[in-house]
């Protein structure tokens, strides 16, 4: 079993990356301001996420696989995010990433950014178009969090030594959870809750906080 100094789990959507993968996918169905609004909603906490979650999907039905490779390329890492994860490593730490969106994306996207574990949504796809549906069960708020415990016990990580960095309202048990949580591009109800609040887009600013 690999071994760890810390830990540092982000979420991926506009924390890890500056985008929203859902919006983009939407982008290809034609109804991107429909699901933008709908995932602001999500990420205040005013409605359930996976419940949220399930609608926002549903208007992917019908978007080809291809338009993948269109997402991706639309894909911005947030400044500061090799800097983080070369400095976590540099100090015996492990990055994970806890996603609300999909694997189909954030296989590609995590790796080139230095994180060494992952978790998202997978999407249904049939016949190479998306099918309107999540398959699997949802990575929702509870999902976070535990992905992070899971993680931490199999690293040897303390529960102090963890690091949780996130945006919206589904970050909030994950943060609750680890060492240390940090509201990163936050909504309010986030940065109120968070245990630090970083205003700045750039993720460089954690390396002072690292064990």
């Amino acid at each position: 079993m690999t071994s760890a100094r810390f830990l540092v789990v982000l979420d991926a959507d506009s924390t890890l990356i500056r985008n929203e993968v859902i919006e983009l996918l939407a982008d290809e169905a034609g109804r991107g301001a429909e699901v933008q609004a709908a995932t602001e909603a999500a990420m205040r906490g005013e409605v359930d996420f996976a419940e949220s979650l399930r609608s926002r999907v549903s208007a992917l039905s019908g978007v080809p696989v291809e338009a993948f490779a269109r997402v991706l390329a639309r894909i911005e890492p947030t400044p500061g995010v090799r800097e983080l994860t070369a400095a976590v490593h540099d100090r015996g730490g492990v990055v994970g990433v806890v996603s609300g969106g999909f694997h189909e994306i954030l296989d590609h996207v995590a790796p080139s950014l230095g994180v060494d574990r992952w978790r998202a949504n997978r999407l249904d796809i049939v016949d190479g178009v998306l099918t309107g549906a999540v398959d699997g069960e949802i990575v929702d708020a509870a999902a976070k969090a535990a992905s992070l415990q899971e993680w931490a016990a199999e690293l040897g990580v303390a529960p102090h030594a963890t690091l949780a960095i996130g945006d919206g309202a589904n970050d909030l048990q994950m943060m609750t959870v680890a060492g240390l949580g940090i509201a990163f591009n936050a909504k309010p109800a986030v940065r109120a809750a968070a245990s630090l609040v970083i205003r700045d887009q750039d993720l460089s600013e954690v390396i002072p906080l690292l064990p």
